[in-house]
């Protein structure tokens, strides 16, 4: 049994993550417009037809942009909660919109949808995992501070997109004024680097193939400079930086992961 998940696209400029079997798929937020996403699904050989759902983690304009099109072309339910569909204006828009509530699965084919509450500026933001066969697939991004509830579900992937927005340093010295750094900084706001970190070595499973670094400042961090820093600290684990320019490669997860043990300054791969 297996998943196949990819980052359609992952930054301010629009948001939406791939994660399906070989019946069905899901796609978590719709931030870029419904042609983009076909063309990138088309180069990656992924049908949107395939798409069986739409799941919306919060009404900001980057995770939004595209639904109303997809879902109206591919007659794809959304979900979303009631204050979510308010706040972003879709209550008026010709989609079939269902409701949903943390913590009770929502069952798409065999696909199975856990949603959960996190801390962002939004009206009622939040983040998901998606389960096949004993395979747990989590998104992570848009998130002020590991709450509880990240903690606790970042625990159980094998494969995540988690935000890592910004560098301490060059938010700092950066062009944005203080209310917006601060902004940035806050509960409410999004993951550094070194939060990000944290939770990885903290509360990493052995068992985690993935971890896809999502949701990146254009201004505020560096790519290259945040793999290196968690590939000094991946321990087996790939890691991808999701791009805002572009779509990843296409990324199957199982749940025979055979995590790398470090001893003595040697690897030992475990069978």
């Amino acid at each position: 049994m297996q998943l196949q998940i990819t980052s359609l696209n992952s930054g301010s400029n629009g948001n939406c993550y791939y994660i399906g079997n070989e019946r069905e798929a899901v796609l978590v937020d719709a931030g870029i417009s419904c042609r983009e996403t076909e063309k990138r699904m088309m180069r990656l050989g992924l049908s949107m037809r395939k798409v069986k759902a739409i799941f919306i983690s919060h009404e900001h304009s980057d995770h939004i942009r595209g639904v109303a099109m997809i879902a109206k072309k591919y007659s794809i339910p959304v979900y979303i909660t009631p204050d979510t569909q308010h706040y972003g204006r879709l209550s008026h828009e010709p989609i079939t919109a269902i409701s949903f509530t943390a913590y009770e699965p929502v069952q798409v084919g065999n696909l199975t949808i856990t949603a959960f509450p996190k801390w962002h500026d939004a009206s009622d933001p939040h983040s998901f995992m998606v389960s096949y066969e004993g395979i747990n697939i989590g998104v992570f991004t848009d998130i002020g501070e590991p709450c509880e509830h990240v903690i606790k579900h970042f625990g159980q992937c094998h494969a995540a997109f988690l935000e890592a927005n910004y560098d301490d340093g060059l938010l700092d010295s950066g062009r944005y004024p203080y209310y917006l750094k601060q902004r940035i900084r806050s509960k409410h706001g999004h993951l550094s680097n070194e939060q990000a970190l944290n939770l990885f070595t903290e509360h990493k499973p052995a068992y985690m193939s993935h971890v896809l670094l999502s949701h990146l400042s254009k201004d505020n961090n560096n790519p290259g400079m945040l793999k290196q820093l968690f590939d000094l600290n991946a321990n087996g684990t790939e890691i991808v930086i999701a791009s805002r320019y572009q779509e990843t490669p296409i990324y199957t997860i199982t749940n025979s992961f055979k995590p790398i043990k470090h001893f003595k300054g040697e690897q030992l791969q475990l069978l």
